[in-house]
């Protein structure tokens, strides 16, 4: 009983924390959904891309279910998965992700939260897991990735929040009031410095 409650549970917060990283994409234009927005060259389209990467592979490759999709191999990773060619189109990575998810939704439907797995990728001498350390995983992942895209998307044009409901709206003199409150407690708290 508990074990289909955790799976379900589980599950359902991937596929939320799925579409509001996905949702993060909408109504913005090519070269601000592809350009780089960190000195590390993050950007919103590839985390998408990069998180469909590593969805597959642990949904995939560790079960002994590989993906349909052609994968980079890990051993060769260059970094390809962590943005946009200019030959992939939007819908081509968005729709890897959504084939992706339906691959990824198949592994977590077939298998019990203890079935065996093995990540060749991982140090020894802990490789073998089970679907519900990949479930955990896979969801720490897909978390860390859609709050590096909210404050992404927030520097380009003020929108957050996790679903279209529950977006606020940039009322601009609220979060610049906000704003000194915050810069003057830090200003406040820091020493004095000569």
């Amino acid at each position: 009983m508990i074990d289909e409650f955790a799976k379900g549970n589980l599950h359902g917060r991937l596929r939320r924390d799925r579409e509001a990283l996905l949702w993060k994409l909408d109504g913005l234009s090519e070269y601000d959904a592809r350009r780089p927005l960190t000195a590390t060259g993050t950007n919103l389209l590839g985390l998408v891309k990069h998180v469909a990467s590593v969805e597959a592979r642990y949904f995939g490759e560790v079960f002994d279910r590989p993906s349909p999709e052609p994968l980079v191999p890990w051993q060769d990773h260059d970094g390809s998965d962590l943005w946009a060619r200019e030959d992939e189109t939007r819908e081509q990575i968005i729709g890897f992700y959504r084939r992706t998810w339906e691959h990824s939704d198949a592994t977590i439907d077939a298998l019990p939260l203890d079935a065996p797995g093995h990540v060749p990728w991982w140090p020894e001498p802990h490789p073998n897991t089970n679907l519900f350390a990949i479930l955990v995983h896979v969801l720490g992942e897909t978390n860390r990735h859609a709050g590096h895209a909210d404050i992404l998307r927030e520097g380009l044009d003020g929108r957050t929040g996790m679903r279209p409901e529950h977006q606020t709206q940039a009322d601009e003199e609220a979060r610049a009031a906000y704003w000194a409150k915050v810069e003057q407690a830090a200003r406040s708290a820091a020493p004095i410095e000569a």
